[in-house]
């Protein structure tokens, strides 16, 4: 969603914006989801979309590969927890400068991640800044964040 399309909706839901709504909207100039079954053979497609949105921000090459591996090793820890028959979510919002990708599932007993693990570690190294939370409906998230020029790649 650009920021011209939330503000024509906000005009026709009659709202305006809240003050830290602009800043954001700012920050971010698209969203793109991905849904698709939660099974590992689908994750080529989600390699691919990650490349080509991440080239559209202008990342350097080091930078789209790191990316597609961070994007990779998250949806491979989240997969084992995936219930089967359900989808995994991926979730992109495109800054100026920046992407923050969500990958969840659905998981029949949810917990994060640990984060004291070499999986973990190299998340971190090739994605800058990495979380994992828990959400309603049993959905485990991990999410990545990656500025361009970022040092590390």
């Amino acid at each position: 969603m650009t920021e011209e399309t939330a503000a024509r909706q906000a005009a026709q839901q009659g709202a305006g914006p809240s003050p830290g709504a602009v800043a954001a909207d700012r920050e971010t100039r698209d969203r793109v989801r991905v849904s698709m079954p939660a099974e590992g053979a689908y994750l080529s497609v989600l390699r691919t979309a990650t490349a080509g949105l991440a080239a559209r921000l202008d990342f350097t090459l080091d930078e789209i590969e790191d990316l597609r591996i961070a994007v990779d090793e998250a949806c491979a820890m989240l997969l084992s927890q995936a219930i089967p028959g359900t989808s995994l979510e991926c979730d992109f919002e495109l800054g100026t400068d920046s992407m923050t990708i969500t990958v969840l599932v659905v998981a029949a007993q949810p917990r994060t991640p640990a984060r004291d693990t070499f999986a973990w570690t190299v998340l971190s190294a090739l994605a800058g800044d990495v979380d994992a939370k828990l959400e309603p409906d049993d959905r485990v998230a991990i999410v990545l964040r990656k500025r361009r020029g970022a040092s590390g790649s």
